[in-house]
């Protein structure tokens, strides 16, 4: 075992990619993350290509160094096998809505009857203070109610558009995992578990709006909504002779580089709109603008040589099949192909951090669907004559047993 949250244990609850997305960080780390899973399995295990059901490729990434144990919390004796893994452990995390957790008696206070200790950690859509408490809560919801399609458009688009990414999971579920982390320091530091909320709503809101509330953020206002820069529909990749290229002209070194380049030194010592960044910012449109209608003269190849003579910013613009062969990737060990016990040889990619000391591993695969139930059971003090009664019953499913659908 190494990382260095080892020695931690984890009693996830979680589903889909948020949730599990932060627990594979924090299993990533060192930490023993217990996969509870419904008697349906997680939906991801079906979505998109897979060899075998239940283990598509989008799973096989947020569900590695994990165990998985099969638990129907709806059958009061599934319930309680997950009170006794809970008494063990150090913290759990759902992302369902908190008024499901009551239903179910699994709220925080009956968990820290249970383990005075535990952190209670839930990730979901809505802070429970507001009128929006209920409410489901997906990806596409969350980047909808805090304007992402709405910046698109401000920014050229015809139409709003979401990120083509599961954005808003990614980032809360590392929101999520950070504060996982703060709360096992704390009770280090004091002994005490305790609750926490981690709302995507509000924590996307924080996101988008540390770029965008610029002059809200003084009362009375002292000018508009937006921050320029990103919403200039002239800040895309630039098109050259024979492709796209990805260039940053941000600080004064980089402009004044820029303009000695194209042959016009004088230009920011001549024209105050471009002397400073405050008065770039003001006049961004025009500068970008300028700078692709340049970009179009020279191939890519030739702009990366000139642009990365004078010290600019540049980078290819990737497609997804490219990124899988970048030289620095493949340079620093960012690909792996491992061999999965049932899927075979696979592609999995490394922990982004490196550490001098505990240094994060791949140590488990991702979970067959109840791989791990009779294991995580017996390490909870059942008889193999009780697990056998857990599993006539329907609470529990051993990896045996056909995966979901």
């Amino acid at each position: 075992m190494s990382g260095p949250l080892n020695g931690v244990r984890i009693v996830d609850l979680t589903t889909v990619l948020m949730g599990p997305y932060a627990t594979q960080i924090l299993g990533d780390l060192g930490a023993d993350i217990i996969k509870v899973e419904p008697p349906a399995g997680d939906n991801v295990r079906g979505l998109g290509p897979k060899r075998n059901e239940g283990m598509s490729g989008i799973f096989l990434h947020v569900n590695r160094n994990k165990r998985s144990i099969v638990l129907d919390l709806k059958i009061e004796a599934g319930r309680e096998a997950l009170l006794r893994l809970a008494a063990d452990a150090d913290v759990l995390i759902y992302n369902v809505r908190p008024q499901a957790m009551a239903r179910l008696r699994l709220d925080y206070e009956t968990l820290a009857r249970v383990n005075p200790r535990i952190v209670y950690v839930g990730v979901y859509g809505y802070g429970q203070r507001g009128p929006y408490a209920a409410k489901p809560a997906y990806d596409d919801l969350i980047q909808g109610a805090v304007a992402i399609p709405t910046l698109g458009m401000l920014a050229g688009a015809d139409a709003p558009r979401y990120v083509p990414c599961a954005m808003a999971d990614r980032v809360v579920g590392m929101s999520a995992a950070n504060a996982v982390s703060a709360a096992l320091y704390h009770r280090a530091l004091t002994g005490e578990g305790q609750r926490i909320d981690v709302p995507m709503f509000e924590t996307m809101a924080q996101f988008i709006l540390g770029d965008h509330l610029c002059g809200e953020t003084f009362d009375p206002s002292a000018g508009p909504v937006g921050y320029a820069r990103l919403l200039n529909d002239y800040r895309r990749p630039y098109e050259t002779r024979d492709g796209y290229l990805c260039v940053m002209l941000y600080n004064d070194k980089q402009w004044r580089a820029f303009f000695d380049l194209i042959g016009q030194p004088e230009v920011m010592a001549r024209d105050p709109r471009f002397s400073t960044i405050s008065k770039r910012t003001e006049h961004i449109r025009e500068l970008y603008r300028m700078v692709a209608e340049l970009m179009k003269t020279r191939t890519s190849e030739a702009w990366r040589i000139l642009l990365e003579q004078a010290d600019i910013p540049v980078m290819p613009m990737h497609t997804i099949d490219s990124l899988m062969r970048d030289p620095h990737l493949d340079a620093v060990g960012f690909f792996e192909m491992v061999e999965h016990p049932s899927e075979g040889r696979m592609r999995t990619m490394a922990v982004p951090s490196t550490w001098s000391e505990s240094v994060p591993t791949f140590r488990h695969h991702a979970p067959r669907f109840g791989e791990h139930s009779v294991e995580i059971l017996r390490e909870a003090g059942y008889t193999d004559a009780e697990i056998a009664a857990l599993k006539a019953q329907g609470v529990t499913v051993t990896a045996d047993c056909a995966p979901p659908r």
